[in-house]
């Protein structure tokens, strides 16, 4: 079944603050790329850049290549609120980290999203 990415998940992907939802999420955006079942807008693709460069501080060449790894998914012109459980253009809508809906993790595959360490800064001190 092709899913429609969220740009939450996508953000979680290069989240290092919550390791656990970073874990699911790289799963679940492997296993979907590894099934040519993934589906994106250029509206979660804006969003995650934004939230990438403003919250995360990614350096820009790491968005780039996150961009085009995700150029290879499936575009749909979809916009504005989504709802879990709702269909768009045979898509159904599924929040991951409802526990209820999630579907069990994926095999890793090495061309996806690699877990980052928070900054220096961020890190407690020991």
């Amino acid at each position: 079944m092709r899913s429609l990415l969220d740009t939450n998940l996508l953000v979680y992907a290069d989240s290092a603050d919550e390791p656990a939802k970073q874990r699911r999420a790289i799963a679940l955006i492997r296993r979907h790329r590894a099934a040519n079942t993934a589906v994106l807008s250029t509206q979660v693709l804006q969003e995650f850049v934004n939230v990438a460069l403003r919250k995360l501080r990614l350096p820009p060449a790491l968005i780039r290549q996150r961009l085009g790894f995700y150029a290879g998914f499936e575009m749909v012109p979809v916009t504005g609120e989504l709802m879990a459980g709702a269909i768009v253009a045979g898509v159904r809508i599924v929040n991951p980290f409802l526990a209820a809906q999630a579907p069990p993790a994926a095999q890793a595959s090495p061309a996806a999203p690699t877990p980052r360490r928070p900054p220096a800064a961020a890190r407690p001190a020991r």
